[in-house]
């Protein structure tokens, strides 16, 4: 396969991944360009022992970080919204106030927690291929995603203990 033919089949992928991570599609665009040109630069030390969809997830989740501390250096830091796939998060977020209040504790969220939340949530990746982006086993993804969701839960019960 060569580069081109990468380029059509994973692109759409990739952007959305990086939409669900940024929330803000000129620049997922952006940045999905330029994970595509790092790729490019790249493609002669992809030795196929890795499925090439997730090695150009790892090169669009660093170009994401790398965004990230950009922005975060400049005090501009775009606003990551991420919703839940849990029933109980969902109740939340059919109430707009709780969905803010998710939506804040989701951005407040601690790495790897939110990105493993969002790349199960958003870019629906099995927990295999999660855990090949980081280099570590599904399980390992599994529990990762499983505690981002009982952080979110018991945030939510939390807030609402407070209420009453």
């Amino acid at each position: 396969m060569d580069f081109e033919e990468v380029y059509e089949k994973y692109f759409k992928e990739v952007n959305l991944y990086l939409l669900s991570l940024c929330r803000d599609e000129k620049l997922a665009e952006e940045m999905t360009q330029e994970a595509f040109f790092k790729a490019l630069k790249a493609i002669e030390k992809f030795d196929g022992s890795r499925d090439i969809r997730a090695w150009l997830f790892t090169i669009a989740r660093n170009t994401y970080f790398s965004q990230y501390k950009r922005a975060k250096h400049e005090n501009h830091v775009t606003e990551t919204q991420e919703t839940g796939a849990d029933v109980t998060i969902v109740q939340h977020l059919m109430n707009e106030e709780e969905a803010f209040i998710v939506h804040q504790f989701l951005h407040s969220m601690r790495e790897p927690y939110k990105e493993v939340f969002s790349l199960r949530t958003f870019g629906e990746l099995t927990f295999e291929k999660i855990g090949l982006l980081f280099g570590k086993s599904a399980g390992w993804a599994r529990v990762s995603y499983y505690r981002a969701k009982k952080q979110i839960i018991d945030h939510m019960e939390e807030v609402n203990n407070e209420r009453h």
